[in-house]
């Protein structure tokens, strides 16, 4: 049986979709929407986002930064130590000066 909704009706469905931190797909099959639909009856009603997507984190990670050792130059008597960080063209420049 088709249920027909009033533009009040529908939008009240978006806005409780937008806050209810459900994807468009999970709040229509809940209630028993065709996505079609909600997206037509969005988009008649100007309620449509331009370039705002709402993401849904699946799973989460945690990154840990690794500490990089420095690089130590030992020249004779010398010790240089630089962050591992350092660009290659100037630990270069270094080693032809240390030469």
């Amino acid at each position: 049986m088709k249920i027909s909704r009033n533009q009040t009706q529908w939008q009240t469905l978006i806005q409780n979709q937008q806050t209810s931190g459900l994807t468009v797909s999970d709040y229509c099959q809940q209630h028993h929407l065709p996505t079609s639909s909600f997206y037509a009856f969005k988009k008649k009603l100007g309620l449509a986002s331009s370039s705002f997507v709402r993401a849904k984190v699946t799973q989460q990670i945690e990154f840990i930064e690794e500490q990089q050792q420095p690089i130590t130059l030992s020249v004779g008597k010398a010790n240089v130590s630089l962050p591992a960080t350092t660009p290659a063209t100037y630990l270069a420049q270094i080693l032809r000066e240390l030469n």
